[in-house]
């Protein structure tokens, strides 16, 4: 068995190049998850054969039915964070789960948000009453790093257990699959892949034109794929699909670039107030808490005005959520005062 090594990886046409479609064979990649949320939203036979089979293929057994849910779960008081999911399923005996792409590392604890969103959709969907009972919740991750960097498994599924390792009622699932792991097995015939193999691969490659060979291999092994390619092609004829992954890649850009100014910008001025003012430990201590507000301030009013721009462009709020660092509950304040339609 070959196995390939770990190397950088990216889709074949990256975001922040193309504003319309590069060529007329070009395809989107799953890896952003605007094409991800697309293969399994569209409401249609194939986007629904296509959601059935990638949930088999993850549970390893067969699902025989899934629904399409709201992705805005409601919230129990004022005061709760409000929060959207990427894909939001039930499945035949009333399990849910919660399907997510994530392209890049970022610095925030990923397995912390992982959690909440879990807890939050088991919280959701636990039945009133004088009785305890909720259907098992899944918070489905498929990323594109190692989630740790010395853990190389494919797939890690995470549970409540006690210290021997028994497990508790497993009502709360967290699922990660590993791209970079499973890319590795790329070079094996599709009729050695299991189904989730065959999957991430797909993700993976559907968008490189030296594996358009290997591609189809996959494609005409499982129906499911083969529906998803077709979703995938069809998206990829739309140059707003395109401009859309742009500008988020853009927004996120422009976002990271303002944080870094803003920080930039704080040590110069922290090093020449100390130098002008003295190094008195109590008026260190003051200029320093004032420039961190001032910081905070200046870059909570850059975030607003990337997401009132972001608004105006009809962005789905959680991408812009995403993109900010603002919460979802800001965001829906901002567009009931900027007289946004989204």
């Amino acid at each position: 068995m070959e196995i390939l090594e770990e190397t950088d990886f990216e889709p074949q046409y990256p975001a922040e190049l193309y504003t319309k479609r590069p060529n007329n064979t070009a395809i989107l990649s799953p890896l952003y998850d605007y094409t991800f949320k697309g293969i399994f939203t569209q409401e249609t036979e194939e986007s629904y054969l296509a959601l059935k089979s990638f949930i088999s293929a993850v549970f390893n057994r067969q699902v025989s039915k899934v629904v399409l849910k709201s992705n805005e779960p409601h919230v129990e008081n004022s005061k709760q964070k409000k929060m959207t999911f990427d894909v939001s399923v039930e499945f035949e005996d009333g399990e849910l789960a919660d399907l997510e792409m994530q392209t890049r590392k970022h610095d925030y604890d990923y397995g912390v948000r992982a959690e909440i969103l879990a807890a939050r959709l088991l919280s959701n969907n636990a039945k009133k009453g004088k009785k305890w009972e909720s259907p098992k919740v899944y918070q489905i991750s498929v990323l594109n790093f190692h989630y740790k960097n010395d853990d190389k498994k494919e797939m890690r599924w995470y549970t409540m257990v006690d210290d021997s390792g028994t497990k508790l009622e497993e009502r709360l699932n967290v699922i990660f699959i590993d791209l970079v792991t499973i890319r590795k097995l790329s070079k094996l015939p599709a009729e050695k892949l299991t189904p989730l193999e065959k999957w991430g691969l797909f993700f993976s490659y559907v968008d490189h034109e030296d594996k358009k060979d290997y591609v189809n291999s996959l494609i005409q092994s499982e129906k499911g794929i083969m529906a998803a390619n077709n979703i995938v092609k069809h998206m990829s004829k739309s140059d707003s699909n395109w401009f859309t992954q742009n500008s988020i890649y853009k927004a996120e850009c422009d976002y990271n670039t303002i944080m870094s100014n803003a920080r930039k910008r704080g040590r110069e001025e922290g090093r020449a107030e100390g130098l002008a003012e003295g190094r008195a430990e109590g008026r260190a201590e003051g200029l320093a808490e004032g420039r961190a507000e001032g910081r905070a301030e200046g870059a909570q009013q850059k975030a607003i005005e990337t997401a009132l721009n972001m608004l105006k462009k009809e962005y789905p709020v959680n991408d812009i959520s995403e993109i900010t660092n603002l919460s979802v509950d800001k965001i829906l304040e901002l567009k009931k005062h900027s007289g946004s339609k989204v």
